[in-house]
């Protein structure tokens, strides 16, 4: 039952925080406040009232569409919802998992839900970063330092943190080892951006790759070390060329007359979806690669 509740708890917690990052990702581009005024349709600049703010309900209930001016709303909204919701779901599950566990069996190390609970919150966090980070580099090819840099830092220190007080509480030699080895893996992820940009500057004699997604590697390297940073990339760039393939398949696409090749594609989107997947199953991967390769 335990393990219901908080699952349903944090699932509506995620759609909650979803709906606030929605906000935001239609004001901070606009350079405006994501607290007042209140909600308004961004056609008609109508007030939304309460009920037609509720996470997923409402965009189903009005069928995607503006109460008054029947603008469309956009998929936006409720996949960042259902994304944010369902990823903190995944976060939080070894967390209620061993909190009913303990509560079932009191003798059991309570330990283990701390620090299940220092890994989860952190998780969430980075999520919500992620989620944001793909949705305004997919709409505005903006990937902010406001948001990069923070992430990077709340990585780092969530890593040494977990090092100090989730598995080693008789020695501070750990967690400084780990502090290195983060810091070297977010120097290294950030490079591997830079070289590739340089790379092609080399070639092409224009910019290729922005900045923001060196610094988005070194956030995913700050979370999920360097291998875990390495497994976002090869998916991202995997999906990036999937999609150019597509958008390459595509008559329109192809006939644009500014030429299908110099239309830019948000890596950082697919970065951050690579993240995703990186961080739910990156062990997985890398075990199932290194078979292969027969290491």
């Amino acid at each position: 039952m335990i393990r219901i509740l908080g699952t349903i708890f944090a699932g509506l917690l995620g759609l909650a925080f979803g709906s606030f990052l929605n906000v935001c990702l239609s004001r901070w581009p606009e350079g405006e406040s994501v607290v007042a005024p209140r909600s308004r349709c961004r056609h008609c600049s109508r007030t939304l009232t309460w009920w037609e703010n509720v996470p997923l309900v409402s965009w189903l209930a009005l069928r995607g569409r503006c109460r008054t001016c029947h603008a469309w709303i956009g998929w936006r909204y409720p996949l960042v919802e259902a994304a944010v919701g369902l990823l903190w779901i995944c976060a939080t599950s070894r967390l209620f998992a061993s909190l009913a566990y303990a509560i079932n069996y009191p003798e059991g190390p309570i330990a283990d839900v701390l620090r299940n609970l220092s890994e989860a919150v952190p998780l969430m966090l980075f999520y919500w970063f992620l989620v944001a980070l793909a949705v305004l580099d997919a709409e505005n090819l903006w990937l902010p330092d406001w948001l990069t840099y923070p992430g990077i830092l709340i990585g780092l220190a969530s890593t040494v943190a977990q090092e100090q007080f989730g598995y080693h509480f008789d020695t501070g030699v750990r967690p400084l080892r780990a502090l290195t080895g983060q810091l070297l893996s977010i120097l290294a992820a950030a490079t591997l951006i830079l070289l590739i940009r340089w790379l092609y500057w080399l070639f092409r004699r224009r910019e290729g790759i922005g900045l923001g997604d060196a610094k988005l590697m070194a956030l995913l390297a700050a979370w999920l070390g360097l291998p875990g940073a390495l497994v976002a990339f090869g998916l991202g760039v995997v999906l990036g060329a999937l999609v150019a393939v597509i958008l390459l398949a595509i008559p329109a696409a192809s006939t644009n007359t500014d030429g299908w090749a110099l239309k830019k594609l948000p890596l950082g989107t697919f970065l951050c979806i690579g993240g995703i997947v990186s961080s739910l199953w990156g062990q997985p991967i890398i075990a199932a690669y290194l078979h292969w390769a027969g290491f």
